[in-house]
């Protein structure tokens, strides 16, 4: 299979700053959200499914709120929901806005299994009910050198996991996302072996600042984002993040991820952000801020050195990438 590369960004794509704030209610659907920033062709009919009527509820109630980006402006709703990596729609940035309405989200079901005491296929509205969500607010670094700050809204990804009792056994957690080439264009092409799969160390699963998140800007998620639930790891690279997850499987031997596999060069296991590490075609010591003109200096897992670096005490970070 041949290697897909990360194409080059240049300083033309830089996107106008505009900050929308108070959002809330005027968004109600993921999909309708994405018709907001001008998805051609989009259709929604609300429905009787379960889990958007949950989703909803919950994002009515005033939820908990954590600055956990430095205090750093947001990046705005257009910029976050125009300028998107998601290679089941295709390798252009705005093609998850216009090919996002493809995506089916309603209904929902996400596989829980491997070394797990309570195993199964749970629909999203069973998964979000025990659950208390919250917004954070968190830097995202891509390995391209751009960076946006983001309102998440979610809950800890630890908190699902302990609720199905993972065995001594599990060293791994491992998610992958929904394989639909009939409406994903983007499935149709070689650039990755489909679906696509993420996974992390139990110890950065079950880290507390490791979310599901279910939404951002207080709505649920846009479909070009990752609707209806995507992992969010604020210290790792963008692609970390895995989208539309439909299965999370614990395991205990080390898993192989989509990107290492096809390129193990250029896209490691860890993927945690390391501004003393660079890609093999780019530094990675500065970063483009999506809605910024110039540059900024990357820091050190993205800004979370102080809360994540104990995870990798006496492992060597160059080697380790």
């Amino acid at each position: 299979m041949p290697r897909y590369r990360y194409p080059g960004i240049s300083e033309s794509e830089v996107t106008p700053k505009a900050l929308f704030e108070s959002r809330r209610r005027f968004l109600r659907r993921g999909a309708a959200l994405g018709m907001a920033v001008a998805t051609p062709g989009l259709f929604w009919a609300p429905g009787a499914h379960a889990w958007p009527s949950v989703l909803e509820s919950k994002l009515d109630a005033d939820l908990p709120k954590h600055e956990l980006a430095g205090g750093e402006s947001l990046t705005s709703l257009r910029d976050i929901t125009t300028y998107n990596n998601f290679y089941e729609f295709g390798t252009g940035k705005r093609d998850p806005e216009i090919y996002g309405h493809r995506l089916v989200t309603d209904p929902w079901s996400v596989t829980i299994g491997g070394e797990v005491e309570k195993a199964g296929t749970f629909a999203l509205e069973d998964v979000l009910k025990g659950q208390s969500l919250e917004e954070r607010i968190y830097r995202l670094r891509c390995v391209e050198a751009w960076s946006m700050v983001i309102p998440w809204i979610g809950f800890p990804l630890g908190d699902l996991l302990k609720r199905h009792a993972p065995t001594s056994r599990a060293k791994y957690v491992v998610f992958e996302s929904l394989h639909d080439p009939d409406n994903l264009r983007g499935q149709r092409r070689s650039i990755i072996e489909w679906p696509y799969r993420e996974a992390l160390r139990i110890d950065e699963a079950m880290h507390p600042l490791t979310l599901l998140a279910v939404g951002l800007y207080g709505e649920e998620m846009p479909n070009q984002n990752g609707a209806p639930i995507r992992l969010v790891v604020p210290w790792k690279y963008g692609f970390k993040s895995i989208k539309s997850i439909v299965r999370i499987e614990l395991v205990e031997e080390h898993p192989t991820t989509s990107w290492q596999a096809q390129n193990p060069e250029e896209y490691g296991f860890y993927a945690n952000v390391n501004p003393e590490v660079d890609h093999p075609r780019w530094s990675q010591a500065r970063e483009r801020r999506i809605g910024e003109s110039g540059r900024r200096e990357t820091l050190m897992f993205n800004g979370y050195a102080e809360e994540v670096a104990g995870l990798y005490t006496g492992m060597d970070l160059d080697r380790h990438y």
